[in-house]
């Protein structure tokens, strides 16, 4: 028997308050953007952010939330901020009685 499973998944990107193009779905633009004005914003999350592939992606999720937020209560200049995506998974579940 065969249950599908709806979860919300929640994702987090560091933007610019001028950066008119989505980290998410228009990442090329956005990050064209981004460079060209010398943000390098991918370059100081990476900085930042402790995320590992032998941590779950939950995990990794939680700590780029967490260094977004760091870089955005440092962020002197105030041009930081945090955007979201949800998103709904569905999931098959193998269920064998």
């Amino acid at each position: 028997m065969s249950k599908t499973d709806s979860n919300t998944t929640t994702e987090f990107a560091l933007t610019t308050i001028d950066n008119p193009f989505d980290p998410f779905t228009q990442f090329d633009k956005w990050f064209l953007f981004d460079i060209e004005k010398g943000y390098n914003s991918c370059a100081y999350l990476g900085r930042v952010a402790f995320t590992s592939p032998q941590l779950s992606d939950e995990e990794n999720n939680l700590e780029v939330e967490r260094a977004i937020d760091e870089i955005i209560r440092n962020d002197f200049r105030n041009i930081y901020k945090k955007v979201k995506r949800e998103t709904k998974i569905d999931e098959k579940v193998n269920e064998t009685n």
